[in-house]
């Protein structure tokens, strides 16, 4: 049996220049982990970083070209915890989409309805910001129940800079 295969749409918004990351709401990262592990031979030694500041647990590994984030709460009703009972389940909290312009890619999604969201791993700062990896932002809106985050990654010299402010 043969399978009809389309050729997907291409997006016309210029600021998308891939997805960064994806993050999965789980109650047990290590268990989350472990399943990963075993079916998609993700390496089993994968690490589990505690934010603090944040106050999450996060297995951090890449599949398929892809960073895969597997986040739990370190404390009931902490960001993913909630999200989990919101929703009656585990699932895909977020995709992050890298993009060359924050600013820009800020502007096109206003422009477009979209309104932005404090972040909840920073204290609720609104709008662009400083991460460990880049300048983030959220937008208060979701498509298809994920939410949306855009990142513009730092330069060598940026990266430079933020190493001398503690991360999230």
């Amino acid at each position: 049996m043969s399978a009809h295969v389309t050729t997907p749409v291409k997006s016309d918004n210029p600021n998308v220049v891939g997805i960064k990351h994806m993050a999965f709401a789980v109650k047990d990262a290590a268990k989350a982990l472990e399943a990963y592990s075993r079916f998609l031979c993700v390496p089993a030694e994968t690490k589990i970083m505690e934010y603090q500041k944040s106050r999450n647990r996060v297995a951090l590994f890449d599949l398929g070209g892809i960073e895969y984030q597997l986040c739990q709460s370190m404390d009931p009703g902490g960001r993913f915890d909630a999200w989990i009972a919101e929703r009656g389940g585990e699932g895909l909290h977020h995709i992050c989409y890298a993009v060359d312009d924050i600013g820009k890619a800020l502007a096109h999604a206003q422009a477009n309805g979209a309104r932005l969201r404090g972040c909840k791993g920073c204290g609720g700062i609104e709008g662009a910001h400083p991460h460990p990896e880049g300048y983030v932002a959220f937008l208060d809106n979701d498509a298809g129940g994920i939410e949306i985050e855009f990142m513009q990654v730092y330069t060598p010299a940026e990266l430079e800079k933020y190493k001398q402010v503690k991360g999230i």
